[in-house]
């Protein structure tokens, strides 16, 4: 074979090289939340939430038959879905009496868990009580669809959505801990055990999203014209972490435009919902946390909290907009910066 002449090698180099970059941007390509973020559907919101806030579940009291049938429910959905054990071997912490000063009985928080692929030691949570308040002495029963199976059923369809990703080899670099709380209704009693008893130590945990009620449209909201009934409202966001606070408003900005409502996140809010949820049990040891709540409604705690109240479209975006601040907090490069002050 003859030699290749000077100008013919240096084109073949020139073609090798001019390949390359394009082959390294395929290899550094990330992968969008946007995909995956559509696998939150009505369909299966409604079909779970129809489920769990049902007569079957009794109001969810903590501690109660109707508690426990839900704490297995939820077990059994992520067993089915192949999603990994929170405690162990095990999908369930079990709060002993004792802890509720035998004022209720033993209970359970329900924990899934979906490993990082880069940095599995540090800890994303997500949050919601599954619990509600029974049955009243008439046999009426509290179904809690929006308090708090609401937030229940986006866990699910939310770990659904990691779980997709990570089987399709796009899991989160960080790992995704589903924290299903008991006794929130009794005074944040679940996530409280939790902070106290945690199973991933709570320094290596990032961040906390939490969510509690956030099916419906609020009686401030319901005097507005439909089309601007798709908000939510956000507490804590800048507590703690501007980075987090800046994270929700992109993510947002990105891929679900609600109208992100902060009224409830002034130091001087008269009801100080801040304190009021199980994100609380995070925040005041130091992790940065964000309460996603649609507000409060005449159904609020009475047995009129039904399913069929919920605005399932509004449930489905506010969902997906949890997921897509999840999946920027789990995957990008440094773990949130704190630089917000503690509050006792």
């Amino acid at each position: 074979m003859e030699k290749l002449s000077l100008s013919i090698l240096s084109i073949i180099m020139l073609m090798a090289c001019s390949s390359h970059p394009k082959e390294q941007k395929q290899e550094d390509k990330s992968v969008s939340s946007a995909e995956y973020a559509k696998s939150i559907s009505v369909e299966e919101l409604k079909a779970y939430l129809t489920e769990i806030a049902s007569d079957k579940y009794q109001g969810r009291d903590t501690g109660e038959a109707g508690q426990k049938k839900a704490a297995e429910y939820l077990s059994s959905y992520y067993s089915k879905n192949e999603i990994g054990f929170g405690n162990g071997d095990s999908y369930l912490q079990k709060i002993p009496s004792s802890y509720f000063n035998n004022k209720y009985n033993d209970s359970e928080n329900v924990l899934a868990f979906i490993e990082g692929s880069e940095k599995p030691e540090e800890i994303v949570v997500l949050s919601a009580h599954y619990d509600h308040v029974g049955v009243d002495d008439k046999g009426n029963v509290y179904n809690g669809a929006d308090d708090n199976g609401s937030g229940t059923v986006a866990l699910m369809e939310i770990a659904e959505a990691f779980n997709l990703a990570k089987n399709q080899g796009n899991g989160p670099k960080r790992s995704i801990l589903i924290l299903h709380v008991t006794g929130e209704e009794k005074g944040l009693l679940g996530s409280k055990f939790y902070s106290e008893n945690p199973i991933y130590p709570l320094k290596n945990t990032v961040s906390d999203l939490n969510i509690d009620m956030i099916g419906r449209v609020d009686t401030n909201y319901g005097k507005k014209p439909k089309d601007k009934q798709e908000y939510i409202y956000l507490i804590g966001a800048d507590r703690l972490s501007t980075e987090l606070h800046k994270i929700a408003v992109t993510q947002n900005e990105l891929f679900t435009n609600l109208n992100l409502d902060f009224s409830y996140n002034a130091e001087d809010e008269p009801m100080r919902l801040y304190y009021r949820s199980d994100h609380y049990n995070f925040a005041k040891n130091g992790i940065p946390s964000i309460f996603f709540f649609s507000g409060l409604h005449d159904d609020y705690h009475k047995p009129t909290d039904t399913t069929d109240k919920i605005n399932f479209e509004l449930l489905q975006k506010r969902s997906q907009l949890v997921f897509h601040i999840a999946w920027e907090v789990a995957n990008r490069k440094d773990r949130l910066i704190v630089d917000g002050k503690v509050e006792e």
